[in-house]
């Protein structure tokens, strides 16, 4: 329903292709970004991904999806002396951030290529991303995630997980709707902390789920490799 770090470019290992899904699928222009997902109870799930980040002077911060660039704003209040950088593919989204965070650097790319984007990160966040993207396409992202994350680092994503009533099931057909049933699907059946595990990551777990009008929320929680002996 939201942003994406390119997920229609291709499902599979060559995703060079300058295509991306915009920011709310098929439901409004992007202009309208920022006041479609103050319907999602924003305040509160914002707020618990940047506790689980617990951002601490000189972390090197990474969002990947950062869209307008609302969770790097916060993050960047939270603390000051990290060195936080947001990653998105769209410039009109980045342009809207620049102006919203000052302070943050910003960097146009995809998730999948984050090698070639920034250095290692200390923590990598996400939020809204995954569940547009085609299942090859959340593997290659939560790899790239992992390849820059240093050993021992935290991932914190917040995206529609496991839709677990009925009344949830029903309002997540809205997301559905702009974004298409296959890429969504995997998200609501719960496949996210499993495809996480499965990126090499260690401790996943859900820390949180909020429910909105457009379906839950899931917090989920993860450390990057362990640190060498």
């Amino acid at each position: 329903m939201f942003k994406t770090p390119g997920c229609r470019a291709a499902e599979t290992a060559g995703m060079s292709d300058d295509t991306f899904t915009p920011a709310l699928g098929r439901l409004a222009p992007t202009r309208y970004y920022d006041a479609v997902v103050a319907l999602t109870r924003e305040q509160r799930w914002r707020s618990l991904t940047a506790l689980h980040a617990a951002p601490a002077p000189d972390d090197v911060i990474v969002d990947v999806g950062c869209g307008t660039g609302s969770l790097v704003r916060l993050l960047a209040r939270a603390e000051p002396r990290a060195h936080i950088v947001g990653v998105d593919p769209d410039p009109q989204m980045l342009a809207v951030a620049r102006r919203k965070a000052p302070t943050v650097q910003f960097v146009q790319g995809r998730g999948d290529n984050l090698r070639d984007l920034v250095g290692g990160a200390s923590t990598v966040v996400s939020s809204l991303v995954l569940h547009q993207c085609p299942v090859p396409v959340k593997r290659a992202i939560l790899a790239s995630m992992a390849s820059v994350l240093r050993p021992g680092g935290r991932l914190v994503i917040a995206d529609y997980g496991l839709q677990r009533t009925g009344l949830m099931r029903l309002a997540f057909r809205t997301v559905q709707f702009a974004d298409g049933k296959a890429d969504t699907q995997p998200n609501a059946d719960g496949a996210l902390p499993g495809l996480i595990a499965g990126a090499g990551f260690t401790d996943v777990r859900e820390a949180a789920v909020i429910p909105t009008v457009t379906g839950s929320i899931s917090i989920y929680v993860a450390r990057g490799r362990p640190p060498l002996a």
